[in-house]
């Protein structure tokens, strides 16, 4: 099939996520036919530094041979079979896997194949915890503790606990209340120092718990940066604050690293920084390298144990998807941790991390730059109003931008007036460099344009 027909039948036929389908079909879509390390290839042969990471996933590069190998291999033995009432070994190896190198607190682990699946299982987990334990005790607890400006998928139980009125307003009528505090960003606050950012916010929750606890099954939380409303980093010392809380009042801390996880914010969790001990974590993304759809959630043995009878129908947790535990996609995820340790990618993580940061601070002088945000390899640069720093850039100019980046040969992504840095994570400091050399001309290039 030639590039036109499949633009053709790409508009006749496919209805893209996040897309405005109306603006979409007004242009030719770059159609992406092959990847190779750090590069994804259209079907003209031209080639694009992967600098969103295909979605935040991709961690050792495209075509990587020992994830292509280790997904044949496990072809050659079995595909798919069910874990409902049986298991298979690649699921247990890699449940071990992620029990040794995830925070102690956490002992077993549930699968499925999205993040918004994983945070659904924690919250159905997380409320029925509480009801497995003492119905009539905990009868009241039925909302969660979220913060505002978080994102933790689409399900309805993921959007639930989200704060993102642009995606989810729509579906007020179907999502359950939650009880949201304040963002803990000091960029656009009104506070001066973290010290004081953390002081309030932890006051905050701690007069909503003083007064609700009985009502609040658990705090879910994106550690260190909230991702898709724009990469709001947070002081490390408000988890650890967080948690603290958690535990003097009795909720349960739901920990979303699905966008955080394998290393993205340059430990192998966001919790390691803060020294965290979540009661539950949820992890996708990273988890296979970016090679195949697979979530996990990770729970206490106390959590897990609440679970517990001798009767199959009593405390048991009603859940599962088809292909829970899959083989191929156990298989890719074990290889994945192997890669993750010969490679030594968290060393390697450190240095381009630096280089990054460096690299986008030197922006800090320009008038249209309002704040540069992030940790390890997940960065924002936020675009605003030449010398207006609270008014945000046109979205118009912002796509100019990316534009400008694709056509130089730079696959980007913008939230908002916010562009985003989340590369392939072991992407060389050559291609760091490349990728931010290419996305300041295209910066200087549309901003000169404009201002002219």
């Amino acid at each position: 099939m030639n590039k036109t027909e499949l633009i053709q039948d790409d508009h006749d036929y496919v209805w893209h996520p996040f897309t405005q389908m109306g603006v979409y079909s007004e242009t030719d879509p770059i159609i992406i036919e092959r990847g190779e390390g750090s590069y994804l290839y259209d079907v003209n042969g031209k080639a694009y530094l992967d600098g969103y990471a295909s979605l935040w996933v991709n961690v050792h590069g495209h075509n990587n041979a020992r994830l292509n190998n280790a997904i044949n291999e496990q072809l050659g033995k079995i595909a798919h079979s069910t874990l409902l009432g049986s298991s298979n070994v690649p699921s247990i190896e890699l449940a071990k896997r992620l029990v040794e190198i995830t925070p102690g607190n956490l002992r077993k682990v549930f699968y499925s194949d999205t993040g918004s699946a994983s945070v659904e299982i924690a919250i159905k987990m997380a409320y029925q915890y509480w009801k497995n334990k003492n119905p009539e005790k905990y009868a009241a607890k039925k909302k969660f503790l979220t913060l505002k400006n978080g994102y933790h998928g689409d399900t309805i139980g993921a959007v639930s606990v989200g704060g993102i009125d642009a995606f989810h307003a729509i579906f007020k009528d179907l999502i359950f209340e939650n009880i949201q505090v304040g963002c803990p960003s000091l960029f656009k606050s009104d506070y001066e120092t973290e010290a004081e950012l953390i002081e309030s916010i932890t006051a905050e929750i701690r007069e909503i718990l003083e007064k609700q606890s009985e009502e609040i099954c658990g705090f879910v939380i994106e550690p260190l940066i909230q991702g898709a409303t724009g990469l709001y980093a947070q002081p490390v010392r408000f988890l650890k604050e967080v948690e603290k809380l958690c535990r003097e009042f009795g909720v349960l801390l739901i920990v979303d690293e699905v966008a955080t996880g394998f290393g993205r914010t340059g430990t192998m969790f966001a919790c390691e920084r803060a020294d965290v001990n979540p009661d539950i974590m949820c992890l996708a993304k990273g988890i296979t390298g970016g090679y195949l759809p697979l979530a996990a959630t990770l729970t206490s043995q106390e959590v897990y144990d609440a679970f517990l009878s001798g009767s199959h129908a009593e405390k048991t947790f009603f859940h599962g998807h088809t292909y829970t535990g899959n083989q191929v996609t156990c298989s890719a995820a074990i290889e994945n941790l192997n890669l993750f340790e010969e490679t030594n990618l968290i060393a390697h993580i450190e240095k381009t991390s630096a280089l990054l940061k460096s690299e986008l601070e030197a922006l800090n002088n320009l008038d249209y730059v309002g704040n540069i945000r992030g940790y390890g390899l997940m960065y924002g640069v936020e675009l605003v109003e030449p010398k207006e720093t609270e008014s945000p850039l046109s979205i118009a100019t912002v796509e100019k931008i990316i534009q400008t980046c694709k056509e130089n040969g730079l696959m980007i992504r913008n939230l908002e007036n916010v562009i985003t840095f989340v590369p392939v994570l072991n992407m060389s400091e050559s291609e760091i460099k490349k990728m931010t050399d290419i996305f300041k001309n295209a910066l200087n290039h549309v901003m000169h344009e404009t201002i002219a």
